[in-house]
């Protein structure tokens, strides 16, 4: 059964780590059409600058777990390397529980929030006036599946006798 639900949450970050690069190549092309748009041809951007911003938002949020899996984040050891093997155990738990308990808090904050703005109807002040349940949707998506990562990384913690 704990095999089975890592293997679906690793798969699960790893298909948001893809879909977060594709998201951040689209937010880097959006952002070479807005500059040739108003620079160039002298015309007006309506659309662009959100759909930059959301998209970077979202990739961040999606891309998180899979950072999370492949210990990608940035990391200070000067403590670790001082410490022996069961110190450094120790302070990975800790920092997973922690990790974990923010991420669930924030799951609850951002899903109250998404579901105050499908309930309010909540949109962009801009022209384009975007339904805020779009961009919100990624981050509390996001932080569940961030959640489960660092659920796994803890069995994993668990389990490793080292």
């Amino acid at each position: 059964m704990s095999q089975t639900f890592t293997h679906w949450v690793e798969r699960l970050s790893r298909a948001c780590g893809v879909l977060a690069a594709l998201l951040l190549t689209f937010a880097m092309l959006v952002v070479c059409q807005m500059i040739l748009m108003r620079y160039v041809f002298r015309a007006p951007t309506i659309w662009q600058t959100e759909a930059v911003v959301f998209g970077a938002t979202a990739a961040i949020f999606l891309g998180a777990p899979y950072v999370l899996m492949t210990k990608g984040h940035v990391g200070v050891e000067f403590i670790q390397m001082l410490v022996g093997a069961r110190a450094r155990r120790w302070m990975d738990r800790v920092g997973a529980w922690l990790g974990l308990t923010f991420c669930l808090l924030m799951t609850a904050a951002t899903g109250l929030h998404l579901f105050e703005a499908l309930e309010g109807g909540w949109t962009t002040p801009s022209v384009a006036a975007v339904p805020l349940w779009m961009p919100l949707a990624p981050v509390v998506f996001g932080f569940v599946l961030l959640s489960l990562q660092y659920v796994v990384e803890i069995m994993k913690l668990s389990g490793d006798p080292s």
